[in-house]
């Protein structure tokens, strides 16, 4: 199944047909412990609000390649070690996506936005003052709960 295939979805009982769409994320974490959060830039749905940096995975790529090649164009670094952390669905109303958390332990450049987006790290304990993305919070209260060890 393709990432923009239509998913079930339940809807008051009734199933409808949700496009799915397969994301990567990535927790940057520096030497302090914080996590880089990138907000939605102008023009993008949701625009405003904080999320984790990453994108879409393309027909045919890895997570790993995925997440590897998102940090790049999105924040001009390269990842050199990052882990699988956490995966979950979640239903917005128009979409579903397949969102897979990474923990990126080390990588090589300052981290810049380069499509125009607002940088910002936050201590993991803090992060549930952010006002970021339904998808993300799950990642959210794992962080918090100390998970980055």
């Amino acid at each position: 199944m393709s990432p923009d295939s239509p998913a079930r979805a339940p809807a008051g009982g009734i199933g409808i047909d949700l496009p799915r769409i397969r994301v990567v994320a990535a927790a940057l974490v520096d030497a302090d412990g914080r996590v880089l959060i990138a907000d939605r830039p102008a023009g993008k749905i949701m625009s405003g609000r904080w999320e984790f940096p990453g994108g879409k995975v393309k027909p045919g790529e890895t997570d790993a390649e995925a997440l590897r090649r998102e940090i790049a164009e999105e924040l001009g670094v390269e990842v050199l070690a990052a882990r699988p952390f956490m995966t979950l669905t979640h239903d917005y109303p128009d979409r579903r996506i397949e969102l897979s958390m990474w923990v990126v332990e080390r990588f090589r450049g300052e981290p810049r936005g380069l499509e125009g987006q607002r940088l910002k790290w936050v201590a993991a304990r803090e992060l549930d003052r952010e006002d970021l993305l339904e998808a993300d919070r799950p990642f959210v209260e794992a962080l918090k709960g100390g998970l980055l060890q």
